[in-house]
């Protein structure tokens, strides 16, 4: 184990929080609040620990998978502790637990909450509060392999860790271009929903918040009603962006180089585009009934079921009040998610359409014990090790997924709650039903459950 090549990457991640939590700092100035001096104290303490960290360079930069995991969990959790201090240390969130959650909500991307008033925070702790799930969504590690030097083909290990689909690819020859390539597509995504968004008269601040819940697929909003009081036309543009966001950014790379026949044969994209498609015409019909007309609940269909797919969990109605089928739905395509090498979270499309087609392949042998079948995903055959590590992906999911719903029911709460709850925080949704809705939160749970 390479400890010092470890110990240097988190002194960088302690670094970039450091540059992170400026803008905040910015904020503070801009709208005059008092609550900017802890982002400040944080800013310090952070830029301490990478100034401590990185005067001492490792003298092997040569690290493997074990370190590459080992960095992404250390890293995740570090920049959760420390982002959670300026919660405290202005008394927003006067509980440093609830702090914690709430920061290891916005940097994992989940968009759980535990506050009941989002609006009577500070502007600058909002900002904040948002701002960790852009971090999030694409990685910070990621971040880093773009920036920073490291050499040889090692920092792909970081890429892989971090990687929320069954397989890595690079997008070119060289891992650093490549993560290069990921944040500018990032970045000019949500640039151009900002955009749209001012457009449509929303203030800027609101636009830079609905702008970073979307791109991190993470529904941290400004206002305690997610995005109910905005106009159609704002919810209708952050739809578009929830479902960009959604897709594998190696499609956009693709349309970039103008290779269009090779991005339109991308497989997963259009299984996830068709789930999306018969999920918002069959909840449509199904909650017709309680709109004033087909247009409003084809609206608020299309505005849940992208937003639960893409594990976003902005709402504009109280989804929770919505028929049996409809709610039902939804749970599934919260553990669907969207596409591998996008932000959104979920177990993802491309998991569900190789095991799909491994049963499909096995009930075809079971028929004709003599037929050869190969499967194939994205034109290629599907690698032995590809299907085993997502036999292996689903296996731990089931573990964790059961232990937690055990662990969970020491709160004593019903078991829709305990359910959807440990749903939403597994695939990274942040809002499930009854207690965990979306008019909810997660702060009646205890502090160790």
């Amino acid at each position: 184990m390479n400890y010092a090549m470890i110990r240097y990457l988190l002194a960088c991640v302690m670094g970039f929080e450091a540059l992170f939590l400026f803008l905040p700092c910015l904020v503070s100035i801009i709208y005059q609040e008092e609550t900017g001096w802890a982002f400040f104290v944080t800013l310090v303490l952070c830029s301490m620990l990478w100034f401590i960290g990185t005067r001492k360079k490792p003298k092997s930069k040569v690290f493997f998978a074990k370190e590459g995991f080992v960095a992404v969990a250390l890293s995740w959790i570090a920049l959760s502790v420390m982002g959670a201090i300026p919660f405290f240390l202005s008394r927003e969130i006067p509980s440093f637990i609830d702090a914690f959650f709430e920061a290891v909500s916005g940097f994992s991307t989940t968009g759980a909450s535990v506050l009941d008033d989002v609006s009577a925070l500070s502007y600058t702790t909002i900002f904040w509060r948002s701002f960790t799930l852009w971090i999030g969504g694409m990685g910070v590690l990621v971040f880093m392999v773009a920036i920073l030097p490291l050499s040889g083909s090692y920092n792909v290990l970081l890429m892989r860790a971090e990687s929320p689909g069954p397989s890595v690819g690079k997008l070119v020859p060289k891992v650093r271009t490549t993560a290069k390539l990921l944040y500018e597509i990032y970045f000019c995504l949500t640039v151009i929903q900002i955009i749209l968004l001012l457009l449509g008269g929303v203030p800027l601040f609101d636009a830079l918040i609905i702008s970073f819940g979307t791109a991190g697929t993470g529904g941290f909003g400004s206002k305690t009603g997610s995005l109910e009081e905005y106009s159609s036309y704002v919810q209708g543009v952050t739809i578009v962006f929830m479902i960009l966001f959604g897709i594998n950014f190696r499609v956009y790379y693709l349309i970039l180089v103008k290779q269009w026949k090779q991005a339109l044969r991308c497989e997963e994209m259009w299984y996830y585009l068709a789930i999306i498609a018969f999920a918002i015409l069959v909840i449509t019909v199904d909650i017709r009934s309680m709109f004033s007309s087909w247009t409003s609940a084809f609206h608020h269909s299309a505005f849940q079921v992208s937003s639960i797919i893409t594990t976003t969990a902005y709402s504009t109605v109280d989804f929770d009040r919505w028929p049996s089928f409809s709610k039902e739905l939804l749970i599934v395509l919260m553990f669907i998610g969207s596409c591998a090498g996008s932000t959104g979270g979920g177990i993802k499309v491309s998991r569900f359409a190789i095991i799909m087609k491994t049963f499909l392949k096995e009930m075809y042998q079971m028929i004709h014990p003599k037929g050869v079948r190969v499967i194939r995903f994205e034109g290629k055959k599907v690698e032995h090790n590809v299907l085993r590590s997502i036999n292996t992906f689903f296996a731990g999911y089931i573990l964790v997924f059961v232990i937690s719903i055990i662990l969970i029911g020491l709160n004593d709460f019903d078991l829709i709650t305990n359910f959807t709850s440990v749903v939403a925080a597994l695939n990274n949704i942040g809002a499930g039903l009854e207690l965990v809705g979306p008019k909810g939160n997660f702060g009646d749970f205890s502090v160790i459950v």
